[in-house]
């Protein structure tokens, strides 16, 4: 396991001018996402009576907001926009899988990465098998979410309304972590142009050096990002900006090197 990622850590080195457009890529996501969060929210903060001395404020303004919500069509706007953000970002993203795992595939050939050549290559089946791929994961909203709907006005407090969810999520979030798992092998194998049911095969094969070297990169995520998040109690101000904005290119680093060891692992089954 240590070799794969290591060699899996020699072929992110070898994409590092990827790494820097996946930088650019999160970068720029996550500060429209934030100002679309931040222009719905902050309006609806700076009309919250905090402080107001009659007792009834509290309850008058989520009267308003529930009026507002179901009555009108304010929220018809921003479920556009919030839309059109995930439109493009399910456009955007298995274009530059593409890219990425054609490059990988041809990571021995010379002439550098083959990113862009990839991207016009193979973006349609790795397009909709991302595309297939949230659509299952998601499958299970379809029963969820009335589930958690029907328990939320039967459960006598919002602990215990948590409580029995928590195992309904929990199983949710591992399918959708094994279904991942199957896609990426299928995408890889899109790639490859040796056929998705062969990736599908080797993920099946190879299901224990495939989650360990996931589980283990997952690992290294999450204390890289818990140091981060006690760096950040510690400092304030412009320090901890930067170190919040820096951390999008650490995780575009860890989510290409953990690609990176799974391709590897893919290949050695070959």
């Amino acid at each position: 396991m240590r070799q794969l990622i290591k060699k899996g850590w020699d072929m992110t080195v070898r994409h590092k001018y990827v790494l820097v457009l996946l930088f650019l890529y999160r970068l720029l996501w996550g500060f429209f996402l934030y100002r679309f969060v931040d222009s719905v929210v902050t309006p609806i903060l700076a009309r919250y009576p905090d402080s107001h001395p009659n007792s009834d404020a509290t309850h008058l303004f989520l009267i308003e907001a529930q009026f507002r919500i179901l009555k009108t069509d304010l929220v018809n706007e921003f479920l556009w926009l919030l839309g059109g953000l995930l439109l493009i970002r399910m456009v955007l993203t298995p274009l530059l899988n593409a890219g990425v795992y054609y490059s990988f595939h041809h990571a021995t050939e010379s002439g550098g990465t083959r990113v862009l050549f990839g991207m016009r290559q193979a973006w349609k089946p790795v397009a909709l098998l991302y595309w297939l791929e949230n659509g299952l994961i998601l499958l299970p909203a379809i029963w969820l979410l009335p589930l958690a709907k029907d328990r939320f006005f039967s459960e006598p407090s919002l602990t215990n309304w948590l409580q029995g969810l928590l195992p309904y999520a929990a199983a949710w979030l591992a399918l959708g972590f094994i279904i991942h798992l199957a896609f990426q092998f299928m995408q890889f194998g899109a790639v490859s142009r040796e056929g998705i049911f062969k990736g599908l095969g080797l993920a099946l094969s190879r299901a224990l050096p495939l989650l360990g070297i996931t589980l283990l990169m997952l690992g290294i995520g999450l204390a890289v990002s818990a140091t981060a998040w006690a760096v950040s109690l510690f400092w304030s101000g412009f320090l901890a900006v930067a170190l919040h904005q820096s951390f999008h290119f650490v995780r575009s680093l860890l989510k290409l090197w953990t690609s990176a060891a799974q391709y590897q692992v893919w290949v050695k089954t070959e």
